[in-house]
């Protein structure tokens, strides 16, 4: 039995997906070979910083209680520091998300009269409740007196860089940057974007902090954003960075006294980063970080032959595969809530956990609209798996992204447009 064969007998893949596929892969070599070579250099970056620092057993052990002189968690901060181009870093499984991480960042350098303002937009849903902009009385940023505002990106997804100059006041003290798309329809930030309006702000005002979301950009590129001029980056460990071993937590990196400050709001002032048993999370984190170029690389193979494959069949995507790429998401309008349904429920049957269950939408927590998520991974909601997703609100977009190895990447693409096509939806 050849791979055609197996693949039309265990996951009913129809022939004309599987002509589609092929016709996709010959069409994207070289991307493909530019994404390999992005990998390599940052496989060696990542290397080199494991041998700069001595990374031994002796790291990879578990402290508990207070977690005083915990060398594998310090040297863990340190080496993400040195790979991210940052002064200091906290890496800590005790963060909890993204979302986490981010408000950690607000709240620790933050103060009551200081305005926070996006500049890449209305910020990812699960910030408006941090921020204030939705929900009450919840100990919100605006609760505690932060005044929010933002400043629309142009029609074509870059930076406004004349407005976010008009809307820096002498009272704006942090300025934020979301580098993916989140649950918008737009190109996610490059680098040389961030650096950017990095260098806009500071013309501005030397002292403003940059902070940047960077979840599901890191190792997109060879340089991360605070080699562009961030103050403080901060991501998830269930995404790019985790390397899909990582069962939990999230980093933040910067410049050294805003670290501090908020290691202050993480645990307690005057104690910060001091404490914090790893329990034995070390290993996972240390090995997702080295493993993360390489599968990171594999997640925008996966992420191309998906636009590709839809660009094919009629649809409109975003990225095109032709464009550059600041992160691993891939989103397609699909137009109805019965493709976008379709679409999760083959990414589902591709994956290697829970691939009999069907996902549904739901209200999910920190969300407005009822969302529908296919994510069968070995880590809960570790999107750098595979997983796809999206709000049930016009005009019913996917988001797409992971793919610890392209070969089981491509395996759920294909059984998410047979799905299509099972359902009479797979052609625009």
């Amino acid at each position: 039995m050849d791979y055609q064969e197996l693949l039309q007998k265990e996951y009913q893949i129809h022939p004309e997906v599987l002509a589609l596929m092929r016709q996709a892969e010959a069409e994207l070599k070289e991307a493909f070979d530019q994404i390999a070579e992005t990998a390599a250099y940052n496989q060696a970056k990542v290397l080199s910083a494991f041998r700069r620092h001595r990374i031994s057993e002796q790291h990879l052990g578990l402290t508990t209680g207070y977690g005083y002189d915990d060398v594998g968690r310090d040297t863990l901060d340190a080496v993400y520091a040195d790979v991210f181009g940052a002064e200091a870093a906290l890496v800590r499984h005790s963060i909890v998300s993204g979302t986490h991480a981010l408000s950690v960042c607000l709240f620790g350098v933050l103060r009551p009269g200081d305005v926070m303002l996006s500049v890449t937009g209305h910020p990812y849903d699960t910030l408006e409740e941090v921020i204030g902009i939705r929900g009450e009385g919840n100990g919100s940023l605006a609760d505690w007196g932060v005044s929010y505002r933002e400043v629309a990106l142009l029609p074509d997804g870059s930076p406004d860089l004349a407005a976010i100059r008009k809307a820096i006041t002498p009272e704006v003290k942090l300025i934020e940057i979301q580098r993916s798309k989140g649950y918008d329809w737009r190109k996610s930030l490059l680098i040389s974007d961030i650096r950017a309006i990095c260098e806009c702000a500071k013309a501005v005002n030397p002292d403003i902090i940059c902070m940047v979301d960077n979840c599901y950009g890191e190792f997109a590129e060879r340089q991360e954003p605070c080699q562009a001029g961030a103050d403080l980056v901060v991501g998830s460990l269930i995404k790019n960075p985790g390397g899909g071993l990582a069962l939990t937590g999230a980093y933040i990196a910067g410049k050294k006294n805003l670290i501090e400050q908020v290691s202050y709001r993480l645990t307690s002032p005057g104690i910060g980063a001091e404490v914090g048993a790893s329990l034995g999370m070390n290993r996972s984190m240390y090995q997702g970080f080295f493993l993360a170029p390489h599968t990171v690389a594999e997640s925008m193979k996966t992420a191309l032959l998906t636009a590709k494959m839809l660009e094919l069949l009629g649809y409109e995507v975003c990225p095109a595969s032709d464009d550059a790429r600041g992160d691993i998401i891939q989103a397609v309008k699909l137009g109805s809530a019965q493709k976008l349904c379709a679409f999760c429920e083959g990414i589902q049957a591709g994956s290697p956990v829970d691939s009999y269950v069907t996902p549904e939408p739901w209200d999910m927590p920190g969300y407005e609209n009822q969302v529908i998520m296919a994510a069968g991974t070995f880590v809960s909601g570790a999107s750098i798996e595979i997983s796809a997703d999206g709000p049930l609100r016009k005009p019913y977009i996917a988001y797409m992204q992971g793919g610890l190895t392209y070969e089981s990447g491509k395996l759920a693409v294909l059984c998410a447009v047979s799905r299509m096509m099972e359902n009479g939806s797979a052609e625009k």
